[in-house]
């Protein structure tokens, strides 16, 4: 981990912007923002719940009868539709608004900062967006050949039109994880210590972020941590957030809408194919959190991680000669 010693550009400028604070207080700001970013969220997925739940027969008839379950069972049929969830990816707009106004109006540091860089942005982006597919189609294609997986074939549903409405509204909700975990949390902090503690706190942090979804397990959010240490990598390999923001957006969107497999926990909305998990193999395919909950997943972040401590090493020996 020493060599984490080197901080990115980002990180380097954000410091000479404004020193960081003490390592306590960070996270008690860091808490703060998200917070604010939560009902920030809220205030804007709201106008559209309210058309979504008024305008739905079943739930108003709940409602109408009084009876509690019904109410919570319409609510749920409701929160699992395609409109909502679409809606509530976008919503994820008002955690970067957030977080940028904090960065550029507290922390007195610019877009650069958080990983923000004109330089190249398009092809970092496609790269891992590239990227983002194929690590977890690696883990797709690991529970299939291990027997925890099954593509039983096309999805008779599918819907290209609803499927690039998802498209947009995971390029959003990838990349808004990122600015708060990576573009404000990592580089904040990185500001005053070592970039090793720097990763190793934001990337439980955002395990923890994930606590409360269903199906979470000690796997789960083992690897999610693992995702959070692999992206915060990424974003010091490459010196942007545009690459990992994409591979995010592309991880998650693969997950639920390509192969039609549960997103962290979050029931799949329209998806390419139709997969289906073979039942007591949760190792190998996650259980009720979906692949991010497999041992596969371990592996193909594992390796990742390995790869671009690997290349930073490299990089570091061919400066050298």
């Amino acid at each position: 981990m020493k060599d984490f010693i080197d901080k990115p550009l980002p990180v380097a400028e954000a410091a000479e912007k404004q020193k960081g604070l003490n390592w306590f207080l960070e996270i008690l700001v860091f808490v703060l923002v998200f917070v604010v970013s939560f009902f920030a969220l809220v205030i804007v997925v709201l106008p559209g719940e309210l058309v979504m739940f008024s305008t739905n027969q079943v739930y108003q008839e709940a409602v109408a009868s009084g009876n509690a379950s019904e109410i919570v069972a319409a609510s749920n049929q409701i929160a699992q539709t395609d409109a909502y969830m679409i809606l509530s990816l976008f919503a994820d707009i008002a955690m970067i608004v957030v977080v940028c106004l904090f960065c550029k109006l507290i922390q007195k540091r610019g877009l650069r900062t958080m990983g923000f860089r004109r330089e190249h942005a398009g092809r970092e982006y496609l790269i891992g967006a590239l990227a983002g597919f194929l690590f977890f189609s690696a883990a797709v294609l690991l529970g299939v050949l291990t027997g925890g997986l099954k593509i039983t074939g096309i999805s008779s549903q599918f819907s290209i039109g609803i499927f690039i409405l998802y498209l947009l509204g995971y390029m959003i909700q990838g990349m808004a994880e990122e600015v708060l975990c990576r573009g404000y949390l990592m580089v904040s902090i990185g500001r005053r210590y070592p970039m090793y503690a720097a990763v190793l706190t934001n990337a439980l942090f955002f395990a923890a972020l994930h606590l409360m979804n269903d199906g979470i397990t000690v796997l789960a959010f083992i690897n999610l941590a693992l995702f959070g240490i692999f992206a915060s990598m990424y974003f010091i390999r490459r010196g942007n957030i545009w690459g990992i923001g994409a591979f995010h957006s592309i991880w998650n969107l693969v997950q639920g809408n390509f192969y039609g497999i549960r997103v962290s926990g979050m029931p799949m909305g329209n998806s390419l194919f139709e997969t289906v998990s073979q039942e007591g193999k949760d190792l190998l395919n996650g259980g009720a959190f979906g692949m991010e909950g497999s041992i596969w997943v371990t592996v193909v972040l594992a390796v990742g991680i390995v790869f671009l401590y690997i290349r930073k090493n490299q990089g570091k020996e061919e400066a050298a000669a």
